[in-house]
């Protein structure tokens, strides 16, 4: 099992700051719509209208503030946006009407997704020879920390005062102002070095586009064990409505026994892109099994949906190993904030989107949209290799060319005329 923390130094300082983190993401990831709907009064619909917007407003951040801490230094810019997160997240506990909601929210969503795009330099700087696996090692921990705070969660809807949802709110804003200050603990790492020619190179680099645009179809399976299958085994199927919890815990565990295990394994860029495709095949075969455990009884449809589960985490490990490895392994070292705020694009789009086509899919349509959403992701991951391979040529003709430049005494990158 993964140990909850690396040795002292460095590794330990982020893993600390991403497991206090994490208990108070834990908290809100569980409860926060509840918070809106039930102590604010906030009718459903508009909630999630004002998260969608939210999850609009945040995408462009990323890549802002992703280049910010190539720039100015990403330890003082990630901690900026833990401290901004935290502020706005308190300032639920005022919101009082849709548009101070959206506002407030608006600014927590913009910061989570730039704190995520200012931590890759970090993780790339402290992760050591293969900050994909210790990136993967941090997945495994924050699975543990969202764990630990979807159970301090549970009381607060089992309490379900005004009060209670009000301590959870503050808890929250607390874990994030926590785990800012931890970070005071972490050395300092210089500004990158940016070379000469565009400004916006990560999104001039088509093939890293590309490969953006396939995580962020791929994933759209995250929502599928927190949106879709609750409401499918409510809706469509006689398994005991306490399974929902199970299949959490069931996808929990294997996230944190084996997504290093999974990640080592994913070794290279071509390596990542036959993961990608190997994860579509399991999401297919997932779906399906979810579909056919509707008009069974009700021990044979919890058998499948658990079997179902089962097979759909181990896509999962896949799928995020894959992506580790193709975000950092294709990133040039002196942009990894602004590549890995790129392709967060991928991810954001997916977490406002997902939940809307997997409900009209899988939901309103019934047991047809679980195999299009299964063949969907299957086509998206045999797409991934060509792409990777794309990147990958792309990657060493721009090496060549720089080398090409500097035995003529240019700069890398260099204008020619």
């Amino acid at each position: 099992m993964t140990p909850l923390l690396p040795a002292a130094g460095p590794q330990r300082v982020i893993a600390v700051s991403n497991f206090v983190y994490t208990i108070g993401s834990g908290l809100y990831l569980t409860a926060g719509v509840l918070y809106f709907t039930q102590a604010v009064r906030l009718p459903a619909g508009q909630v999630g209208l004002g998260l969608g917007i939210a999850g609009l407003v945040s995408l462009a951040l990323g890549i802002a503030v992703g280049h910010l801490a190539d720039r100015r230094g990403a330890r003082g810019v990630y901690a900026t946006t833990l401290v901004v997160q935290a502020l706005a997240t308190a300032g639920f506990v005022l919101a009082d009407s849709f548009g101070t909601f959206v506002l407030a929210v608006c600014v927590a969503t913009g910061a989570k997704a730039a704190g995520l795009a200012a931590r890759s330099p970090l993780i790339r700087h402290y992760g050591g020879e293969r900050p994909q696996e210790f990136r993967a090692y941090l997945r495994a921990v924050t699975n543990v920390g969202i764990s630990l705070g979807a159970l301090l969660a549970g009381w607060v809807v089992q309490v379900g005062t005004h009060t209670a949802y009000q301590l959870m709110v503050i808890g929250n804003a607390a874990a994030l102002a926590a785990s800012a200050a931890v970070l005071v603990l972490l050395p300092s790492i210089a500004p990158m070095a940016t070379a000469g020619g565009p400004r916006w190179i990560a999104l001039r680099d088509r093939p890293y586009l590309v490969l953006t645009l396939i995580d962020g179809v791929m994933a759209v399976q995250f929502k599928v064990l927190t949106v879709a299958l609750p409401l499918w085994l409510f809706a469509a199927t006689s398994a005991p409505r306490w399974l929902v919890s199970g299949t959490m815990v069931t996808s929990t565990v294997i996230v944190v026994v084996f997504q290093v295990r999974a990640s080592r394994a994913v070794d290279s860029p071509s390596a990542g892109g036959a993961a990608y495709r190997r994860s579509g095949v399991a999401f297919l075969a997932s779906c399906s099994l979810i579909s056919l455990a509707a008009g069974i009884p009700a021990p044979p449809a919890a058998t499948l949906l658990m079997v179902a589960v089962v097979i759909h985490t181990v896509g999962e490990l896949w799928h995020s190993a894959a992506g580790f490895e193709v975000s950092f392994a294709l990133a040039p070292q002196h942009a990894t904030g602004q590549y890995l705020g790129v392709f967060g694009l991928g991810a954001g789009l997916a977490e406002a989107v997902g939940p809307w086509l997997l409900i009209s899919l899988c939901i309103t349509w019934g047991r047809p949209g679980w195999y299009v959403v299964g063949a969907l992701f299957t086509l998206t991951g045999l797409a991934a290799p060509p792409a990777v391979r794309w990147a990958q040529h792309r990657r060493q003709g721009g090496q060549v060319a720089s080398h090409g430049r500097r035995r003529k005494g240019l700069a890398p990158n260099a204008s020619q005329s």
